[in-house]
């Protein structure tokens, strides 16, 4: 049996007096004893976290199955469902009533562990204590009866609004501007018709187009110079959302795509990196270069053509595409290819933001010497949106608008989301957990090589990839009927997208049922 390391990143804040007997640069060797694998830290063992696990996940504390999944009662609803809505999609049916903490009861009574985490939007797991205050506090009622039209009548509490939510958990150097939306694709198409905006005003030198010139006659009729040939370059594997410009700047999934017309944009590669990275470090950084140069050469091409490259949009891992990672490097020398051509580069961290990389931002482990012009944002902020610059910010009104522009009553829950985050440090759990997590699915890869390989991630946002499509489904789908909800992206992978509650206990849970059924493979 082939031996594997744990091993902590020398970054990682760890607990003194965690009951291991290992030190943080032993190794371990086991496939028998999981504890060992992934040794267990409890939070009442745990400086790092104040709150007892079983606190928040009530009286759960392992998954229980009393149906296959989906069971009967899932199947008579969906079928009911079907006939008056798209249900052909559906994972199961959640009570929310009785969900707890990490654990997702479904209609059958089935008690699972979430690894979904309403694909990747629950931040602090389901009925959080601290949540259910919050909403229940008549401050928020009042927003959820009556619902405001922000852009035109805004509440007379929203500047406290926005600098206790939004403001508090901005990216560095962009607290202090911020564009709310209803979700992440309205995030992403604004932010794109943000920068379009911003471009324009510096070709022009700031001067707004007069009441009778020729960009306002022919704005109405979407034709150019009032609609101009304006491009965003985006990445192979990339989904950024469903509405129309941002489905131009999606390339994961045909289907999202098939009959409905597209801009003519720029399309890069995205780094296709290979594991483990200290073992590919001359291929990987090759690979890298590769796709950088493809940048250049495209932006070029479409410049040549007079359709300027306005935009570039990227996620700091291709959540939805195959869970593709590339090294800070790259993107610092993505940044230095937008500078040095005034493209502006949105960062779509509607996936990756508040806090399931180990920080509140994924771009943030960049070391980028600069922000990037945009930030977008959903999921489990709550609500959409995009933090910007300064010189982001439209010169005129009712250029970037809708009737809601957001909700305050999800900012007052995103209030509470975020003093919760700080005040019980579950940036250090992320951390402390996603290295449980991947050092036991680096280890289950040596034992199961021909089923599994892949291994990688930063933080919970991790991933590991069946050896063929039909294993990865089997895989998935008797995970599910043990007990853990969990999802697939790209081709080929398992991705794991829990809430910041997720604790190294919960993830020993996880490795115990992934290797009970990675035993039974044949």
């Amino acid at each position: 049996m082939r031996s594997c390391k744990y091993l902590c990143r020398a970054h990682v804040p760890m607990p003194s007096n965690l009951p291991w007997s290992l030190s943080r640069r032993q190794l371990v060797t086991t496939s028998a004893c999981r504890s060992r694998l992934s040794p267990r830290a409890s939070v009442t063992e745990s400086e790092l976290i104040n709150v007892r696990m079983n606190e928040l996940d009530g009286p759960y504390t392992r998954p229980v199955m009393r149906t296959a999944i989906p069971g009967p009662k899932t199947k008579e609803i969906l079928q009911s469902m079907g006939d008056i809505a798209e249900s052909r999609v559906a994972v199961s049916c959640v009570n929310f009533e009785k969900s707890q903490g990490n654990y997702m009861v479904d209609a059958d009574d089935n008690i699972m562990l979430d690894l979904f985490g309403q694909i990747a939007s629950l931040p602090l797991g389901y009925n959080h204590p601290a949540i259910i205050k919050a909403a229940t506090k008549r401050d928020n009622l009042v927003y959820l009866i009556n619902r405001p039209a922000t852009p035109f009548q805004p509440p007379v509490d929203i500047v406290e609004m926005l600098q206790t939510s939004l403001l508090k958990c901005a990216p560095r150097g962009m607290n202090n501007h911020v564009t709310t939306m209803g979700c992440g694709s309205c995030a992403n198409e604004n932010a794109m018709k943000s920068a379009f905006i911003s471009y324009q005003d510096k070709m022009r030198g700031l001067q707004f187009p007069g009441e009778d010139s020729e960009e306002l006659k022919t704005a109405l009729w979407n034709k150019a110079p009032g609609c101009p040939d304006l491009c965003v370059l985006s990445f192979m594997g990339a989904l950024h959302g469903r509405t129309i410009g941002a489905l131009s700047t999606t390339h994961s999934k045909p289907i999202h795509k098939l009959d409905v017309p597209a801009f003519d944009w720029p399309i890069a590669p995205f780094p296709q990196l290979k594991y483990p990275l200290e073992d590919h470090v001359t291929e990987n950084k090759a690979e890298e270069e590769r796709c950088l140069q493809r940048v250049e050469e495209l932006c070029e091409e479409f410049n040549g053509k007079g359709r300027h490259v306005a935009a570039m949009i990227v996620e700091p891992v291709q959540s939805e595409g195959g869970d593709n990672h590339a090294s800070p490097r790259f993107f610092r020398q993505l940044q230095k290819v937008c500078k040095e051509r005034d493209i502006s580069m949105i960062v779509d961290e509607v996936q990756t933001g508040l806090g399931p990389t180990g920080t509140l931002w994924a771009h943030e482990a960049w070391g980028l010497d600069d922000p990037p012009e945009y930030v977008t944002f959903g999921k489990k902020m709550q609500l959409g949106g995009y933090y910007h610059l300064e010189q982001c910010r439209p010169r005129h009104a009712m250029r970037i608008n809708s009737t809601w522009m957001g909700d305050p009553a999800r900012m007052m829950m995103l209030q509470t989301i975020v003093d919760e985050i700080i005040s019980n440090q579950w940036l250090s759990n992320v951390r402390i957990t996603g290295e449980v997590l991947l050092a036991g699915m680096k280890q289950l890869e040596d034992i199961y090589p021909w089923l599994v390989h892949r291994a990688r991630g930063v933080g919970t946002f991790c991933a590991i990839d069946g050896r063929t499509v039909d294993i990865r489904d089997e895989l998935l789908s008797e995970l599910k009927n043990n007990g853990v909800l969990i999802s697939s992206s790209g081709d080929k992978a398992i991705r794991l997208r829990p809430s910041l509650i997720f604790q190294p206990d919960h993830a020993n849970i996880f490795l115990d049922i992934f290797e009970s059924v990675l035993k039974v493979q044949k």
